[in-house]
């Protein structure tokens, strides 16, 4: 395995491609994946496409289409109104189930095709809306397994598992990629790119995200 490459998780959002930018600082040579699953916010490929060309990294496309037909979930279901909070007690429609896990599994294999040990994804358990395959126990955990299942030492990388949004959006700063990550991703639900829709939970914790980092910056320059 090759210490020097990585293998990023990568959707086109704020998170993932704040994550790839986070990648380059720390490897040299770097791989983004990005997943077809049936998502209605489809244009997010063709922007992480974009976005991989402007970075110089190694870019692919896997149709994971089956995943958006095991469950139910108003992100590749058009006819599911989706929830814009977060119910009491239990996860918002928009989680994908086994979204995370397929797509890490998915992701070790490419890389260990390709002699790459380190994966990075962008998920985050202080801004997880509840989705329980952002958690911090269930990363470990599949990392344990993976190495097991493949006999490999893989190592996954989380850099937003501890921070918030607005934290996210000063790393980027930091990375040197914060106008990429403002007007080039999409992270809306409803696949407008930018600031989004505006009225998705997506969109809601992004803005908040970036008024408040905004607002920080503007404080530390007085």
């Amino acid at each position: 395995m090759d210490k020097n490459k990585a293998l990023v998780v990568f959707s086109g959002g704020q998170d993932s491609t704040t994550c790839l930018f986070w990648a380059k600082k720390h490897f040299k040579e770097v791989y983004a994946l990005t997943f077809l699953y049936g998502q209605k916010h489809v244009k997010e490929v063709d922007l992480a496409r974009e976005i991989a060309r402007k970075a110089e990294v190694h870019f692919d496309v896997m149709d994971v289409s089956f995943i958006g037909h095991l469950g139910k979930n108003s992100l590749t279901d058009l006819s599911i109104p989706m929830d814009e909070e977060k119910p009491e007690g239990n996860y918002p429609n928009t989680f994908v189930p086994g979204r995370n896990l397929f797509f890490l599994s998915i992701a070790a294999v490419y890389a260990r095709e390709r002699g790459i040990s380190h994966l990075v994804t962008g998920v985050s358990q202080t801004d997880f809306s509840g989705y329980p395959d952002c958690r911090d126990s269930f990363i470990k955990s599949l990392n344990v397994t993976l190495n097991l299942a493949m006999d490999e030492q893989f190592v996954i990388h989380t850099p937003l598992m501890w921070i918030d949004k607005a934290e996210t959006w000063a790393l980027a700063d930091e990375l040197g990629a914060f106008d990429i990550v403002r007007n080039d991703t999409l992270t809306c639900y409803n696949g407008i790119p930018g600031d989004g829709c505006g009225h998705c939970p997506a969109c809601k914790l992004r803005r908040e995200g970036l008024e408040k980092y905004l607002e920080n910056k503007q404080c530390d320059n007085k």
